[in-house]
């Protein structure tokens, strides 16, 4: 959390950052470090059936694991927030792969041990 504190300062309005990492690896608990470098007070939560969360119009939470294409994002409306000027995380981006913008920012997180991960971007 502390390291996505720090990440956010670097965040611009309209970017895109996708969030790779296994389940439990730590990317939600990434995008509230984010979230709370924003001043996002409300309680950031996994979006896995709402698809995406909306703080307030500064970040928006995606979760694509039951995406099975970009089609899908494009019919949901999804991908017109990629484009606005909220920060958009974006979990399992693999699955839209097709519809994502250019020049997004990818952030790694991998897990090396119950406490620890280890992060890239």
């Amino acid at each position: 959390m502390r390291f996505a504190k720090e990440y956010a300062a670097g965040l611009k309005p309209g970017d895109v950052v996708l969030l790779n990492g296994d389940m439990g690896a730590g990317k939600t608990v990434f995008s509230k470090g984010v979230a709370l470098a924003l001043g996002i007070e409300e309680e950031v939560l996994s979006p896995t059936y709402a698809y995406m969360n909306d703080y307030g119009g500064k970040l928006y939470h995606y979760d694509c694991y039951r995406l099975r294409g970009g089609f899908q994002a494009e019919a949901l409306g999804l991908t017109d927030y990629f484009y606005g000027n909220g920060i958009c995380l974006v979990e399992w981006a693999e699955n839209i792969a097709d519809v994502l913008p250019e020049n997004c920012k990818v952030v790694t997180i991998k897990k090396t041990g119950e406490d620890t991960r280890e992060i890239t971007y």
